[in-house]
């Protein structure tokens, strides 16, 4: 299961440095959004993918690390934070400029 949860974080990396090495200030974004997504996964794989019971002191040795979840968690909140200021500030650049295009409106010419 862990190389297959890996495999799917390498494809998730390859999509989201696609997707940010585009001109378009959207595709930066969801890319930048697909990347944390990965590193969420790949946590998560290196933290174990078993199952077990609560982390109990005295119960058996049969439990899950609950550190890697928490960092997610944390992650999650704030991944989501930053990709929504991150499209407030792409559409008010957009109604500024009328155009999605960064190199465009950065001034730089393809030659």
């Amino acid at each position: 299961m862990e190389t297959l949860i890996t495999i799917l974080a390498g494809v998730l990396v390859t999509t989201a440095t696609y997707l940010i090495l585009s001109k378009s200030m959207i595709r930066t974004i969801l890319g930048t959004a697909i990347l944390s997504h990965a590193a969420h996964l790949l946590i998560m794989t290196m933290g174990g993918l078993k199952r077990g019971s609560v982390p109990i002191i005295g119960e058996g040795n049969n439990h899950v690390d609950p550190l890697p979840q928490a960092l997610i968690l944390t992650s999650i909140v704030i991944g989501f934070a930053v990709t929504a200021i991150s499209l407030v500030l792409a559409y008010r650049i957009y109604q500024e400029t009328k155009t999605d295009d960064l190199y465009e409106w950065r001034g730089f010419t393809d030659e």
